[in-house]
This record gives C-alpha cells, structure tokens and sequence, in this order.
C-alpha cells in the first residue's frame, strides 16, 4: 500500500510538474507573440509619404531612427564603381583601401534613364550601378539615388535652366506626357532593384535636388512654389500609381539662399509628402571659406534637425566635401566639428572622379580620401569615432529587421 501510495504521489507530482511547463510555455508564447504585435504596431506607427510602401522599406525607415542615435551614417557616391586611378575593380573601394571598410550608404544618379541610355552622366552601366545595389544590400548597407535629369522643354542638360520648364511639364503643359515617359523609364529601373529573394531593394530617393540655388531648370529662380510643390506630389503619386513602393522620399536643399527654418520649408511640399529633409554644401577653400563652411554648417544642421524633430522626419547631409581634401585634418576637425552634437542619418561625400579634363582648369577631382591623399591619418581616426557608422557597423544593426542586434 505504502509503495502504490508513494508511486500514485509520484505521478500527482509529475503531472503538476508538466502543467506548469505547460502553463510556462503558454506563457513565453503570449510573450513572444505580444513582443511581435507591438513590433508591427511600432512599424505601423511610421508615417512614410507613401502608405503602401514595402514591409522591408518601412523597417529601414523605422530602424534609420534608431540607428540615428547612435550615430551618423558616412557615405559617398559612386564609391563602388570607380576611385582615383581605377574603375570597375570588383569589391574595390576607395574607403576600404583606406579604412578596410565600406561605406555605410551608397550614392548613385540616374541621369540619362530618361533617354534609355546604357550609362548615367558620369559614365557608371545602369546594369553595373544595379549590381552595386544589391551588393551594398546584401550586406546590409543603404543606397541613396538623385537624378541630374535633363531638361524635357529645352533638350538641354539638368544645368540649362529656362524659366518655364516646371510649368511645361505639369499636368496640362506641352512636355507633360513626354515628363510622364522619363518618369516610367525610371520606375522601370527602381523596380528593378530586388535582392535575392525578389524583393524591392528600398531606396532613399531624392528629386529636384537643391533647388534652392540657380543652376538646375527646377531651382527656385525659374520656378515658383507653387508649381515645384505640384512638381513633387505629382512625382511621388506617379510613382506610386505605378507600383514603386520601396522609396524613402528626401526633401533636399542647398545652402545657397537658406539660413533659416522660413528658408528651408519655403518649397517644402507637406509631411505627407517628404521622410527626410537634408541639404548640400561644399567648402570652397581654406582660411575664411574654410571657417564660413563651419559656420554655414552647424547652422543648417541646427535649423535641419529642429525641422527634423518638430515633424518627426530624419536628416541628413546629403551632399558636402572638399575637393581634393587639401587639409590633413578636415575630417575631424572640420566636418566632425560642424555637425557637432546633433542627431543626423548621414553625410556623403561626392565621387572621386580622379583627373578630370571636362574642370576649368581641368585637375583632380575627388572628394573622399584615397590611400595618398593627406587626409587619411586622420579618416582613421574619424573611421574611429563611436559617432560615425560605416558598413561594418550598420551590418551589425540589421537595417532591414525587426530583429534587435
């Protein structure tokens, strides 16, 4: 009797044992499945300019915010394709010659997709330029494409701005349906952007670009606001009439003619239409124009990141440099020193084109470090930095997850 009594307690106690595991392994699942819903519910909560923009396109869009407190993104354009001395060199950089590490984001144009060329402006395969994509995408790194679009009114190029051009391109004007062509020749190639698994490659994307200053045909000099914000909410909603959901719209302006947050949002087109605001300048010299690059700078990136904040949008310098980088020590105690403390995505420097004969005078033409350029001790140590994210470091962060690194 005293063994069944001990075998009959035997089996209670194991029969509790398993109900608590039970009631344990439901518990993790209700966990595990509520961690999932507020994971969605956050995505959700991001409001892109397009509402039917892809999952992976909202993830990297919600991930950029948090990535954007912990630093900002360095990147640089066409660094893929070409550098000083060299071209279409698989896997070659001039940055990872440097720092043996890539950039973070990838800069590309699509001028001349308007026409079907075989080639961008700047000479880059649009087939080659596709492939650049996806590898910065398979490893984790984020492309971010402009568009040097020639003129549609004039046959000229982006530089031949003739007063009327914007407003013979609208809905009703004399080029609105050859505008409307260059427009689907690029969502062509956008939607051609998949990874491996056919997936839209998300892209930041960035039209109409400083418009602030008076050298492209859709600059504010020719064009009123009224019809550059027409321009731009028809752009986006073509785009998405024709399937293009995986771009993240950036509003981009120069420091020509900007200075504060009345400047800055004049030509902008509304929250629902614009993720990032950005803004481009270059330094044009050392002594005065080096210290008035600083001081423009920290101005921008002040009056950009209130915006930024007060609309619940990312930032970004979008373009800046200085040719040839002349200063030993610009990296750090130029470009870093601007930005400051403040919370941007990223900064990208422009191409490094190398000896280029089209310049008045024709020189050297560069802007990121190469292995004999004098700056690069101390690109080192700007590669360094906690506060400067390359590829390394957002391939640890997981862009293109809910999963947390």
């Amino acid at each position: 009797m005293k063994i069944i009594m001990v075998k009959n307690v035997k089996i209670l106690m194991l029969v509790a044992l398993a109900a608590i595991s039970c009631k344990e392994a439901d518990s993790s699942k209700k966990e595990n499945k509520s961690e999932g819903i507020e994971e969605v519910k956050e995505i959700q909560k991001i409001s892109l300019a397009d509402k039917n923009a892809t999952t992976e396109t909202q993830i990297l869009y919600k991930n950029l915010f948090d990535l954007q407190e912990k630093g900002y993104m360095f990147g640089h354009q066409d660094d893929l394709a070409y550098g000083v001395n060299w071209k279409y060199e698989e896997g070659r950089s001039d940055i990872k010659d440097v720092v043996s590490d890539y950039p973070a984001v990838y800069g590309w144009d699509i001028g001349r997709i308007e026409n079907k060329e075989e080639k961008n402006l700047d000479g880059v395969p649009f087939a080659k330029m596709r492939e650049y994509i996806q590898q910065a995408h398979s490893r984790g790194g984020v492309s971010t494409i402009s568009w040097h679009i020639n003129n549609p009114m004039t046959g000229g190029d982006s530089w031949d701005n003739a007063e009327g051009t914007v407003a013979s391109i609208l809905p009703g004007g004399e080029y609105h349906d050859k505008y409307k062509g260059w427009l689907d020749n690029a969502a062509d190639f956008l939607l051609s952007l998949k990874d491996d698994e056919g997936k839209l490659i998300p892209i930041l994307y960035r039209p109409y670009h400083e418009f602030t200053g008076n050298w492209f045909w859709w600059c504010k000099n020719t064009t009123s606001k009224e019809q550059f914000v027409e321009l731009w909410k028809f752009t986006v909603n073509y785009y998405m009439e024709k399937g293009v959901h995986n771009l993240i719209y950036v509003y981009n302006v120069s420091n020509a003619n900007v200075t504060s947050k009345a400047d800055f949002l004049e030509y902008y087109p509304g929250d629902d239409m614009a993720d990032y605001v950005s803004f481009d300048i270059y330094q044009m010299g050392d002594g005065e124009k080096q210290e008035q690059f600083i001081k423009d700078t920290k101005n921008l990136v002040a009056v950009m990141t209130e915006i930024a904040q007060e609309r619940n949008k990312l930032s970004a310098i979008a373009e800046t440099g200085y040719e040839q980088v002349p200063d030993k020590n610009w990296w750090t105690q130029t470009l870093d020193k601007a930005i400051g403390d403040e919370k941007i995505s990223f900064v990208l420097v422009w191409r490094n084109h190398g000896w280029n004969d089209w310049l008045k005078p024709a020189r050297m033409h560069y802007y990121a470090p190469y292995k004999d350029n004098v700056s690069v001790e101390d690109f080192k140590e700007f590669y360094n930095q906690e506060n400067t994210l390359f590829q390394s470091d957002v391939t640890k962060f997981n862009l293109y997850s809910t999963a947390k690194p």
